[in-house]
């Protein structure tokens, strides 16, 4: 009797010890959430009212409320703006520009990344973090130095060139260098590990047996890809997609050095308005508003297919 009453005891502090520390979990979440509000909250804060105020002649701003700045994103009205509003197509075409360039980036990155992330995951195991380690490797090095050395190598002297020349495979220089192209290949190169990583750790806990089964029920193998692997790994893939399609849609680094002002997107367009006296940072405060607004509306829009998805499922 008196050791199950013992026994009884001790489950009952067992039991009553998740109760005991129940109080102290907001505290153990405090430090988060004071990194999140003071270095994200804070600063999207500040953007959202800097949007609603008044552009300084000499730079800064005055604190008047207007929605002069997102008038200026939407319309046009002439130099003195004593004209009938028009919709303002240039920054409507830098935007579409960027979606387009993010996209593209996000796309490349995948049909690179999945069987790169594919390729390691089956390797074995004493090998894969070797291979890991080749994929982050360049990483390590600032994102301005890779821009840079990027710029360098496809420059019309610049070895990718003088390699082609020297195998015949063209008679002059390409001009890479201030096009689109060499935005997609600055964007591509500097996010591609955040594709890899994320599709390497879904398919390194993909159940192998699977494709085993389907090859025994005479699937093929593009089948087999299509209809086993991709709907296991699909979160690995989304993941990838998102982390690859969002610092792409904000990058100014890429486009300013490799893309040249003929190729602006809307990172440069915002790092524009908080450059030197001539800069409008209410403008510069709304374009950023309407770029995290579109972000914030796809990412909901995802979660809320994941959440219908997953009540079906």
């Amino acid at each position: 009797m008196a050791g199950g009453g013992d026994i009884g005891g001790d489950r009952a502090a067992s039991g009553a010890a998740p109760g005991t520390w129940a109080p102290l979990r907001g505290w153990l979440l405090a430090p988060s959430w004071l990194v999140i509000g003071v270095f994200l909250l804070a600063p999207v804060g500040m953007m959202l009212v800097y949007s609603f105020l008044t552009k300084e002649f000499r730079g800064g701003v005055i604190w008047e409320l207007s929605l002069a700045a997102y008038d200026q994103f939407i319309f046009d009205r002439g130099l003195f703006g004593d004209e009938p509003p028009r919709l303002e197509w240039t920054y409507i075409t830098i935007f579409a520009r960027s979606i387009v360039q993010a996209a593209a980036a996000t796309v490349l990155c995948f049909l690179i990344g999945f069987p790169t992330a594919f390729f390691i995951a089956t390797r074995p195991a004493h090998t894969r973090s070797a291979w890991l380690f080749l994929v982050t490797v360049p990483y390590w090095v600032n994102l301005l130095i890779r821009t840079v050395s990027m710029k360098f190598l496809i420059r019309d002297n610049g070895p990718l060139n003088e390699f082609l020349l020297w195998t015949g495979a063209i008679s002059e220089p390409l001009a890479l260098v201030n096009t689109n192209l060499a935005v997609q290949l600055g964007l591509f190169y500097s996010y591609l590990p955040f594709m890899v990583l994320p599709i390497y750790a879904s398919v390194e806990r993909y159940d192998f047996t699977l494709s085993e089964a389907a090859a025994d029920l005479y699937a093929d193998r593009w089948t087999t890809l299509r209809h086993v692997v991709f709907p296991v790994v699909t979160p690995g893939i989304v993941a990838g997609c998102i982390l690859v399609f969002v610092p792409s849609l904000g990058a100014f680094l890429a486009p300013d050095l490799l893309g040249g002002a003929k190729n602006f997107m809307i990172g440069s367009l915002i790092e524009e308005q908080f450059k030197g006296n001539a800069g409008n940072w209410p403008f510069g405060a709304a374009a950023s508003m309407i770029l995290l607004s579109m972000v914030l509306v796809a990412l909901l829009y995802y979660a809320r297919q994941q959440i219908r998805s997953e009540r079906a499922g």
